[in-house]
């Protein structure tokens, strides 16, 4: 396919024409694939990639802006969406090893446990870095602005915030009162 048909292809694409876009995917598929199968070792896993790779490419035809391929365009769409669902199996991996660990250790209810990792997981992320040195690693505020390199203020507001987060999606009635200070 000439640069020229291409171009014209994308042309009709963009104005809707299924047809115009489903020559752009035989014409492509194969370079999409074959990359992909490189990347992954599992042709089944390729093609499923390149099948969402060209949905993402026919949603986001109003950007592609010519300057490189199609083929270009739509092998880089798809290596994005290996490395996002590659993130995802690490983050499921990661929470299927968390619930293996504490299942295992010191006695703890492992429904609490997980609720206590998804809670912190909730924060954000200098709130979760001070309240885990603070209430988790038992940091004064002092040590915990320190290592954080904040301000103690900031890491004491940090800490209040933080704490009162966790009684909120625990389900701790006690309205956030401190009752061991």
């Amino acid at each position: 396919m000439t640069d020229d048909e291409e171009a014209q292809l994308i042309a009709r694409a963009r104005s809707g024409d299924i047809r115009a876009f489903g020559r752009l995917v035989d014409a492509h598929q194969v370079a999409v694939r074959s990359f992909l199968s490189r990347l992954l070792r599992s042709t089944g896993d390729a093609e499923d990639i390149a099948q969402e790779a060209f949905v993402r490419a026919f949603e986001t035809l109003a950007r592609f802006d010519g300057r490189a391929r199609f083929r270009t365009y739509v092998c880089g769409i798809a290596y994005r969406v290996w490395r996002d669902q590659s993130r995802a199996w690490f983050r499921a991996r990661a929470r299927d090893q968390a619930y293996s660990d504490t299942a295992s250790t010191d006695g703890i209810d492992t429904d609490l446990k997980l609720a206590l990792r998804q809670a912190m997981e909730s924060l954000p992320e200098t709130q979760r870095a001070a309240v885990a040195l603070c209430l988790g690693a038992d940091f004064t505020h002092e040590e915990a602005a320190t290592a954080l390199q904040m301000p103690v203020g900031t890491v004491k507001s940090h800490v209040a915030r933080g704490r009162a987060r966790l009684r909120q999606v625990l389900g701790d009635d006690d309205n956030g009162q401190d009752h061991d200070a």
